[in-house]
């Protein structure tokens, strides 16, 4: 009994002795025992790779003495990192500059990775594909180069690719656009050329914004789930009709600036837009709402081909451009009555109108609202400012209105 009341306490000595030890080692060394190796080695080369730009202190509390899961940008679960987010995100701090490095792919658990706006070069690592939990990745407003890792399709979870605002090149890898849970992809801004991939119909994307880029091509079919497109600033062509109609769940629309033709399907004035861009396009024939009464509060058909009759159903929207096109016929009276009403901005010019009705209460137009006439086939009854590109020539020359 005796032996074993030693062998006993020898043993109780050492497990005391491990604890101190451990408890030692923790104190000096701020429990990096806490976070799995692989992840501890990854943030130190990531903080190598990254540095404050000037007035930036987002790495000053990166002490590899402490424990990296308090570290300011990064969330553990456990003992691995499950989020990172690169910079101080107040509005305004300086961002960070050097390179993205790959070890961050070592980051086994990473679900969300986002880099704040900054002056960060270079390619976007390929090593991310082996972040196989990785749901948000959001690298915008940065000076990175090179093409969209087609790895990245590989990401089983990916909803959110955001890569806006860089000097990316190339084309968009078929493969992105086929992720099976990708609900949000973002790459405008950047240098991307090529056609758009085809989407599956199947496809849960909500948003979509590929404006300012160099894509051209015909847009494909577009997943109907869509409420965000902006396609805008690029040198697409071909007719979208078909297209646009099946699209009815869209809270915004943005085709603007490219060469695109055809007729705008009339069912489009019926969807719950908060604004709908389809200007400096070659769309053509006349404008049909389907809706008797139009509530977006922006619509901007204009430098088009349109022709006909200014459409009345357009009365309710609050900042209306349908200059630059050709139009003819009077100006309905429910658009003036528009101009009490609400609606804030009505520009008519360069068209071939021929009239419009001004009464006394329309005479004096409610303060903050715009109308421009000028250009047109008739002297505007009212003077009121227009822009500068509206030239100062208030009437068309009599030659090119042929029913005056």
């Amino acid at each position: 009994m005796e032996v074993i009341g030693r062998c006993c306490l020898r043993d109780y000595r050492f497990f005391m002795i491990a604890v101190v030890t451990v408890m030692v080692m923790v104190s000096l060394s701020g429990v990096t025992a806490i976070l799995d190796p692989i992840d501890f080695l990854a943030l130190q080369a990531i903080r190598k790779s990254l540095d404050d730009m000037p007035g930036s202190e987002f790495f000053s509390a990166w002490d590899f003495t402490g424990d990296p899961c308090d570290f300011p940008g990064v969330f553990c679960v456990r003992d691995h990192v499950v989020a990172l987010a690169l910079g101080d995100p107040r509005a305004g701090a300086p961002g960070l500059n050097g390179r993205l490095d790959p070890a961050l792919g070592r980051l086994s658990a990473l679900a969300e990775l986002s880099l704040v706006p900054g002056r960060v070069t270079g390619p976007i690592p390929d090593a991310l594909s082996s972040c196989s939990e990785l749901r948000f990745l959001v690298l915008s407003n940065n000076l990175l180069s090179g093409p969209v890792p087609t790895s990245l399709a590989g990401l089983p979870h990916l909803r959110t690719l955001d890569l806006g605002y860089n000097q990316l090149t190339g084309s968009i890898p078929a493969s992105i656009a086929s992720s099976p849970k990708l609900s949000n992809l973002i790459l405008c801004h950047n240098q991307l050329s090529g056609s758009l991939p085809p989407f599956p119909t199947s496809s849960p994307l909500l948003h979509l914004n590929l404006k300012h880029n160099q894509l051209s091509g015909p847009v494909p079919p577009l997943p109907p789930s869509l409420q965000y497109l902006s396609l805008g600033s690029n040198a697409l062509n071909g007719r979208v009709d078909t297209v646009l109609r099946r699209l009815i769940r869209l809270n915004f629309l943005d085709l603007s600036s490219n060469f695109l033709y055809g007729s705008i399907p009339g069912v489009v004035f019926g969807f719950p837009l908060a604004a709908l861009h389809l200007q400096r396009n070659a769309f053509s024939g006349p404008v049909e709402p389907s809706q008797d009464d139009v509530v977006i509060p922006v619509v901007d058909l204009s430098y088009n081909r349109l022709w006909g009759a200014v459409p009345p159903q357009l009365a309710s929207v609050s900042r209306l451009y349908l200059n630059n096109n050709r139009f003819t016929g009077d100006v309905p009276n429910r658009l003036v009555q528009g101009l009490n009403n609400g609606m804030k901005l009505l520009y008519l010019q360069h068209n071939f109108l021929t009239g419009i009705e001004i009464g006394p209460a329309t005479a004096a137009l409610p303060a903050g609202t715009a109308l421009c006439l000028h250009y047109n086939c008739m002297v505007p009854p009212i003077d009121t400012p227009c822009p500068l590109k509206a030239g100062s020539q208030r009437m068309r020359p009599l030659d090119q209105c042929p029913d005056l």
